[in-house]
């Protein structure tokens, strides 16, 4: 049993930055269903997998149990309202976003950076939360910078020179 003092743990995992993403899934009568994730990562190449965490609480969570596939939207710099909408569960939060229906009926959300659509493929116990393994059925890339979320805030990502690309790709002095 740890000793870990939660509010500790929960400042420390703050100074991770994260992308954030909105998963989507729809229900069998046709509804949309989606909710901010920053709990996202890549799993596998081979076979391509990716993977998200949710509370067990979570409102999205039966209709990712029930439907074959899923929808996830990498959000970009100009998306933060759009993750604030997602992440409020007494809000419609699809009433006036504008989303693209993937092949499998995901909603994907415009204005994203990137777009995937999975087929659930395991479900696995995480403490408290629940991780959804998915395959990547199909993914598409879109430019713009991505919406970033660090220490409790949004911010941006800024590109930092390489110092040593800098030495060999200049002109020389």
């Amino acid at each position: 049993m740890s000793t870990l003092d939660r509010a500790q743990f929960r400042s420390t995992l703050a100074r991770f930055a994260a992308g954030v993403t909105v998963v989507t899934a729809r229900d069998a009568v046709g509804g949309d269903h989606g909710m901010t994730v920053s709990a996202f990562s890549s799993l596998s190449l081979e076979p391509p997998l990716v993977l998200v965490c949710l509370d067990q609480a979570a409102t999205l969570l039966p209709h990712l149990y029930d439907a074959d596939a899923f929808g996830i939207s990498i959000l970009g710099a100009a998306q933060r309202e759009v993750s604030r909408r997602f992440a409020d569960p007494a809000t419609n939060r699809f009433d006036g976003v504008a989303v693209t229906r993937g092949a499998s009926g995901a909603a994907l959300l415009d204005g994203a950076v990137a777009h995937l659509e999975c087929r659930r493929v395991a479900v696995h116990p995480g403490g408290d939360h629940v991780i959804i393994v998915g395959e990547v059925l199909s993914a598409r890339a879109f430019t713009g910078e991505p919406l970033v979320y660090f220490h409790r805030d949004y911010g941006h990502f800024a590109r930092q020179p390489d110092p040593e690309s800098a030495m060999t790709d200049g002109p020389e002095g």
